[in-house]
């Protein structure tokens, strides 16, 4: 494979096939890991950096060798870093760029913050939240059942 360099001076290992998310808000590379369940499902080489210079502002880049996101991963995603970047890389090639997009109600891959609401009980439920606000680094999640908010640290309630 070949390096190469940047001009801002960053070294990274460019992928044949997979999926490269850019523009993660800095310090939520780790969370889009747990999100996506690596090490745990990954075959090929993923690549993080972390804190990297960006247009003004720190932002972090995870690269995932041999795999593509599926949309419920994109969704999830989305919630820590709206302002994400999906690239979809073939042959060494960007073949599809994309913005995340934020979704207006969730169902299933979150869990609500109250432990007495229904959702989180034993009854066959899943979660149902409400975007409240869309604004990027703004997100709360409303619960349908009990109306609680998730207004912070939104990876801890992902599954």
């Amino acid at each position: 494979m070949i390096n190469t360099t940047k001009k801002n001076g960053i070294r990274v290992q460019p992928i044949k096939n997979g999926t490269v998310i850019d523009h993660i808000q800095a310090g939520q590379a780790l969370n889009v890991l747990k999100i996506l369940d690596i090490p745990g499902t990954s075959q090929g080489t993923v690549s993080i950096l972390i804190n990297a210079p960006g247009k003004g502002v720190r932002k972090d880049v995870v690269k995932i060798e041999g795999r593509e996101l599926e949309s419920k991963e994109v969704d999830k995603i989305s919630l820590i870093a709206p302002n994400a970047t999906i690239n979809i890389i073939r042959d060494f090639d960007v073949v599809q760029k994309q913005r995340v997009k934020i979704p207006k109600f969730i169902e299933e891959f979150v869990r609500c913050i109250n432990p007495n609401c229904i959702s989180n009980s034993r009854e066959p439920i899943i979660s149902k939240f409400y975007v409240t606000n869309n604004m990027p680094g703004n997100i709360y999640l409303r619960c349908k059942y009990c109306e609680k908010t998730i207004d912070e640290n939104i990876a801890d309630y992902l599954h």
